[in-house]
C-alpha cells in the first residue's frame, strides 16, 4: 500500500504542469526514506529539469540518499535530449530502491531506463498504479503509439441541436462553461478549426480567461480564404495552416501545403511530425464530422444549452455514443465521451 501512496503523490505533482511540458510527458517523483517524504519534484517545462532532478535537489541531507526509495510515475529516461539522462543520475546518486508507475513506450526509453539501473544493482519495482500513470500520460503514449496526436472533439448545440443562430455567431454557452473550455485549451497541445468556422467567429483561440500557454492554433483552410487581419493570424500563438496552395514560414505563421485526398491521414502524419501531442477539435459541424465518420477521436465534449431552442442554423454533427459522465455548469450541462480502443 505504501508503493501506491507514493506514486499518487507523484501524479498529484505530475499534474500540476498540465499543458506546459509538451512534447514532454507529465512525471512527479517522491523521495522516502524511513516511511518519511524527504524530497519531492515534477517536470516543470521542456528543456528543464526533469521530475527525478527536481526531487534528487530538494533533499536537504544528501546522505540519507543511499537509503531511500526514488518513486517516480513514469520510467527514467535514458537518452540525452535537452537534458542527461534520470536513469543515469539515480545510479550514480545510488538509491537503495526505485519505484515506477508506468513504463515508458518511448523508444529512446521503453525499458532502456530500468535496465541502466537494475544493472547497477539497484532493485527496482513498476507497475504500481499503472493504469493511473497511463491515464495522466494519455496524450503522451497516444502520441508515440499511435504515432498521432490524441484528438479531443468539442462543441456547444442548443437543446434542439443547432451550433448558431441564423448561420451567425450566437452564444450558446455560460461564462461558468467558457472558463471550463479556457482551461481545456490550456491544458491540451493544439486547437483546430476549418475554413468556415474561421470566417464565421473570427476567434483567437487563445486561452483569455485562464491561466496558462495558449495552444497551437490549426487552421484548416484549403484556399487560403480566411483573411490575414483575422486573430486566427495574429501573434499570440504559434499557427499552422494547412492548405492546397503554399508551403512556407512568416513569423509565427507555418503554412503547409496538403492535398484534400487522404486529408486526415496526412494531416495527421503531419502533426506528428510537428511534435503535436493533442489537439481539440473546435469546428466548425463540417470538420467534427469527418473526424466522427473516421472514427478518429479519443474523447469528445458536448456543451449543451437545454432551455434554448433556436429555429435556424448550422445543425451540430451527427454523434451516436453515450456518455461516459455528465457535469452540470449552471443551465449548461457538459457531457464527456470516451471512445475506446480508437
Amino acid at each position: 500500500m505504501q508503493n501506491e501512496l507514493y506514486i499518487k503523490r507523484c501524479i498529484e505533482l505530475a499534474q500540476k504542469a498540465l499543458g506546459k511540458t509538451y512534447p514532454n510527458p507529465l512525471v512527479g517523483s517522491v523521495i522516502v526514506h524511513h516511511n518519511k517524504i524527504i524530497g519531492e519534484g515534477y517536470h516543470h517545462k521542456a528543456g528543464e529539469n526533469h521530475a527525478e532532478i527536481n526531487a534528487i535537489n530538494s533533499v536537504k541531507d544528501k546522505n540519507l540518499i543511499s537509503e531511500s526509495t526514488i518513486y517516480v510515475s513514469l520510467e527514467p529516461c535514458a537518452h540525452y535530449g535537452k537534458t542527461p539522462p534520470c536513469a543515469l543520475k539515480i545510479k550514480e546518486v545510488g538509491f537503495k530502491k526505485v519505484v515506477i508507475g508506468a513504463m515508458d513506450s518511448h523508444d529512446k526509453v521503453s525499458g532502456k531506463g530500468k535496465k541502466i539501473i537494475q544493472d547497477a544493482g539497484i532493485e527496482v519495482v513498476s507497475g504500481i498504479l499503472e493504469k493511473e500513470c497511463i491515464e495522466l500520460n494519455k496524450r503522451f503514449f497516444t502520441y508515440h503509439e499511435k504515432k498521432r496526436p490524441y484528438i479531443i472533439l468539442k462543441w456547444a448545440e442548443s437543446g434542439n441541436g443547432f451550433l448558431d443562430k441564423e448561420f451567425k455567431p450566437y452564444s450558446i454557452s455560460n461564462s461558468l462553461v467558457n472558463q471550463f473550455v479556457h482551461q481545456l485549451r490550456a491544458d491540451e497541445h493544439a486547437i483546430l478549426v476549418g475554413t468556415q468556422t474561421a470566417l464565421n467567429d473570427n476567434p483567437s483561440l487563445t486561452v483569455r480567461n485562464v491561466e496558462g500557454e495558449n495552444p497551437v492554433r490549426i487552421l484548416i483552410d484549403f484556399d487560403l480564404k480566411v483573411p490575414g487581419d483575422f486573430k486566427i493570424y495574429n501573434k499570440e500563438a504559434k499557427t499552422l495552416v494547412f492548405n492546397s496552395i503554399k508551403d512556407g514560414a512568416e513569423n509565427n505563421i507555418q503554412f503547409i501545403k496538403i492535398e484534400k485526398e487522404n486529408f486526415l491521414s496526412d494531416l495527421m502524419d503531419t502533426l506528428y511530425k510537428e511534435q503535436i501531442q493533442s489537439i481539440i477539435i473546435e469546428g466548425g459541424s463540417f470538420t467534427l464530422q469527418q473526424f466522427i465518420d473516421a472514427n478518429l477521436w479519443d474523447e469528445a465534449i458536448i456543451i449543451r444549452n437545454e432551455s434554448l431552442e433556436l429555429e435556424n442554423g448550422t445543425k451540430a454533427p451527427k454523434f451516436d455514443f453515450t456518455p461516459n459522465k455528465i457535469e452540470k455548469f449552471r443551465d449548461n450541462s457538459v457531457s464527456f465521451f470516451e471512445l475506446k480502443n480508437s
